[in-house]
């Protein structure tokens, strides 16, 4: 295990060219001369991890310990699936459907999908957490209370991940989050790079081991053998 946390170590510390600190509240001057307020920095990557939702893409994470887990997403009809430790979540307009995956058989429950084009509830993804999984809408949660917390303190710099460029930064002093003190990057495509933080009492800590441009549709697909639970309304 220590092997592997190392690993995640260096790549969180593998910057380009120098860190620049931030404090809420304050401005801060950039090399090129451009003030840089907190706010913008923290929105300006929850606006990318929320556009990153027309993407189409398949993205594997290594988490501490050798486990793994994978976000997958599609478009036409618009589909996202999380597979984490002991579970699975797949979110569509129309259904969400979660898999216990620790079950024998494994159980999944299909229940309304969030309204179109809106971020899933965050609660959704508990078991995910509990997973070792952090998924963007829980994120962009976390750096919307980031960016109106005045009292935060936030410092960033630029790195590359499996061979993406990312944008990252370091935060602590949140109050009224799920998490007080997180480190994460978001590469430019908008996808989520790596996650290190305490949430909701879980210590998370994970980043991308494989990214592709393609959906693997096996992703939507049932654990095999499972047994589904439909708790959707019936027809008015």
């Amino acid at each position: 295990m220590r092997a592997t946390e190392n690993r995640f170590r260096r790549a969180a510390a593998a910057t380009a060219a120098g860190t620049l600190l931030l404090v809420a509240g304050c401005q801060t001057i950039a090399d090129a001369g451009q003030t840089i307020e907190p706010a913008d920095l923290v929105n300006e990557l929850a606006a990318r991890l929320d556009g990153a939702r027309a993407l189409t893409y398949s993205a594997e994470y290594q988490l501490v310990g050798g486990a793994s887990a994978s976000i997958v997403q599609a478009q036409t009809p618009q589909r996202t699936a999380y597979v984490y430790p002991g579970g699975k979540l797949i979110v569509t307009d129309e259904t969400t459907t979660e898999c216990d995956t620790d079950d024998s058989p494994p159980v999944c429950t299909l229940t309304s999908g969030p309204s179109p084009s809106a971020q899933p509830d965050p609660e959704l993804f508990t078991d995910a957490n509990a997973g070792g999984l952090v998924t963007p809408p829980v994120v962009i949660t976390l750096l919307n209370a980031t960016a109106l917390d005045p009292a935060a303190v936030v410092s960033q710099n630029d790195t590359t991940i499996a061979g993406r460029h990312a944008t990252c930064v370091q935060v602590s002093q949140v109050q009224g989050a799920a998490a007080s003190q997180f480190d994460v990057c978001v590469t430019t495509e908008g996808a989520l790079g790596s996650f290190t933080g305490v949430v909701d009492g879980q210590t998370v800590e994970f980043a991308i081991s494989r990214y592709s441009d393609t959906a693997d549709e096996t992703a939507f697909t049932l654990p095999h053998g499972a047994r589904s639970v439909d708790r959707r309304p019936g027809p008015a």
